[in-house]
């Protein structure tokens, strides 16, 4: 029996993983850009794995190199699942 994964549910593991790996909680929002969260593309791999743990999705690099901000990442995964 499969679960659908909401949006929600993905924006969490996006924002406690962007937490993680040093953001400022009070600076995470859907219209923050990763470069004001001093996100880097070695932050945007180990995203990537967490997404493929947590939801069996697996993102191409392509696909991430193109996420400007946390609502592109949330879109992203939403749209691969």
């Amino acid at each position: 029996m499969s679960t659908a994964v909401t949006e929600d549910q993905i924006e969490k593991v996006v924002v406690d993983s962007l937490e993680s790996f040093g953001a400022d909680p009070d600076d995470i929002s859907r219209d923050a850009t990763l470069e004001q969260l001093d996100i880097d593309s070695l932050d945007l791999a180990e995203l990537s794995q967490i997404v493929q743990e947590r939801f069996d999705v697996e993102l191409k690099g392509s696909d991430v190199a193109d996420v400007k901000t946390v609502d592109d990442a949330i879109k992203l995964i939403a749209a691969s699942i």
